[in-house]
């Protein structure tokens, strides 16, 4: 995700894993995903499913069912 949209090879390679899991019928969910632009590069390709730092770091179990509550 590091290099994504910016390089074009990345691209190539994130949108390629994309459509292979789609032609398998497998989800895709994107590891490390840190930046809107990413995220959004990854949604236009088909991947609705993303996690990192985007959306928050590492916590403890109990600071994280306290933000659910």
């Amino acid at each position: 995700m590091r290099n994504l949209p910016g390089s074009a090879n990345d691209a190539a390679v994130a949108h390629t894993i994309i459509t292979l899991a789609e032609s398998l019928g497998l989800a895709v969910i994107a590891e490390g995903v840190e930046t809107e632009a990413q995220r959004r590069f990854l949604e236009r390709h088909g991947c609705p499913s993303f996690q990192g730092f985007l959306f928050g770091k590492p916590m403890p179990i109990d600071v994280f069912e306290a933000k659910l509550a």
